[in-house]
């Protein structure tokens, strides 16, 4: 039976955290706002609008406008791309080809904004991805936490909810997809602990892609 698996992008499909990360910190530090590496991967899977909209609030208690939100969220973007490319997550080539190899539909779910994002996964990952099986922040109006990304994701994907399975390595991403009523699979590729994924609701959690790998085959979800 094909099943839809749902990927997160950032620290499931690319080790790209410890340089979001690093570039948000300076890139807030720059225009006076407080946002540690720490905080980075605290709201990992929500969009770059929705963070700069609210540590802006938070810090200068005002609205940002749409073209200082853009601005700096560019800023950030160039700093990111300037540190070159990230390398995949270890074992997850394997993963993707197994999945694909048996007929499963495999799906991005990410807040990333990135223009060029389809293309640089298509050089990375041959004939794994799709654009149609793709949402970014361009087509959703509400990011993670919120279910609407994964919604989506399910809602195009034609299947069953209890053919679905979403890979999350970050609270919020875990949070967003089991309120979109999706089975969710933690894997632990940050500095966040195993009970920061558990208490997001994950129904399982993983250390590594090797383990998923080993549970896919195995037919444990």
């Amino acid at each position: 039976m094909k099943h839809g698996y749902f990927f997160d992008m950032d620290g499931v499909i690319y080790n790209s955290m410890p340089h979001h990360a690093q570039v948000w910190e300076e890139t807030m530090q720059r225009h006076h706002l407080h946002f540690t590496a720490q905080d980075c991967y605290r709201n990992e899977g929500r969009t770059g609008f929705d963070v700069i909209h609210e540590v802006i609030l938070r810090d200068e208690h005002r609205e940002a406008s749409h073209e200082e939100i853009a601005r700096i969220y560019a800023e950030k973007t160039n700093a990111f791309l300037a540190m070159g490319h990230p390398a995949p997550i270890p074992d997850i080539q394997d993963v993707l080809h197994y999945l694909k190899n048996q007929g499963h539909v495999i799906w991005i779910v990410t807040g990333s904004g990135q223009d060029s994002l389809f293309e640089t996964l298509n050089k990375d990952f041959p004939n794994i991805f799709a654009r149609e099986r793709m949402i970014t922040a361009y087509d959703v109006t509400h990011g993670k936490p919120n279910p609407e990304p994964y919604l989506k994701a399910w809602e195009r994907s034609g299947l069953q909810k209890e053919d679905c399975c979403v890979i999350e390595n970050a609270p919020l991403g875990i949070r967003a997809a089991k309120a979109a009523g999706l089975f969710t699979i933690g894997v632990n590729t940050g500095v966040l602990t195993r009970d920061d994924l558990q208490q997001a609701g994950a129904d399982i959690v993983l250390d590594n892609m090797e383990q998923l790998l080993t549970a896919i085959r195995e037919s444990r979800f």
